[in-house]
């Protein structure tokens, strides 16, 4: 019977070894709860260019055709979209690499090697092009499909990053793939899809993660 829980340990560290070697574990559930976080702020942030309600689309008024005709803060609505966008995405890539580095330092483990390497080359993929597809629908007045094709396009990458770290990650990809194709349908609520895709779905999951993972 001992014989057979060491032959059964044996197994499992060496199940944990190979899962280490190709997978990157230290992704922190944090990270997912910051980047909501700053996503929220961006969403708050859009919302007082705007001026606009909540759930304005409801009232007959759409967000692309009031972003249009808006002018604020000396600039107009595509510097504003863009520059959120980019504060948004270097607040939640510096605070996901705080997280991930301080866990990655409690687990004796490196948080740059081959395999988050390869993390952020299958990341990067999608990210690039849908930033790029993004700015082209800006660049040609589509601001109605912004929102939505930013979470395909992210979701796409989770998805596809997903297979290189921890599988709930691919989870929250496949969510943020069909609320963006949801918000293709519903234009007008590109503001709320937006916060809930990027904002309240990257808290739960990230909340979930911390608890499954990081407490352990």
């Amino acid at each position: 019977m001992q014989n057979n829980n060491r032959h059964l340990e044996h197994l499992a560290e060496i199940r944990a070894l190979m899962e280490r070697s190709t997978r990157f574990l230290s992704l922190s559930g944090l990270s997912g709860v910051w980047a909501g976080f700053c996503a929220l702020l961006g969403v708050a942030v859009v919302y007082a260019f705007l001026e606009v309600p909540l759930f304005a689309a409801s009232g007959g008024s759409l967000y692309f055709d009031k972003a249009i005709h808006t002018n604020k803060w000396g600039m107009d609505y595509k510097s504003v979209f863009v520059l959120t966008a980019t504060l948004v995405l270097a607040a939640a890539l510096a605070g996901g690499w705080f997280f991930t580095a301080r866990k990655a330092r409690l687990r004796g483990e490196r948080v740059w090697d081959a395999t988050s390497r390869r993390l952020l080359t299958a990341l990067a993929i999608p990210l690039a092009a849908g930033g790029v597809f993004c700015l082209a629908l800006l660049y040609r007045g589509y601001v109605s499909l912004l929102a939505p094709c930013t979470l395909i396009f992210y979701g796409l990458a989770l998805v596809n990053g997903g297979k290189f770290t921890l599988r709930d990650v691919e989870t929250l990809g496949i969510s943020e793939i069909a609320l963006g194709l949801l918000g293709i349908f519903y234009p007008g609520f590109g503001l709320e899809i937006w916060a809930l895709g990027f904002g309240f779905l990257h808290i739960f999951y990230g909340l979930w993660m911390y608890w499954k993972y990081d407490k352990r």
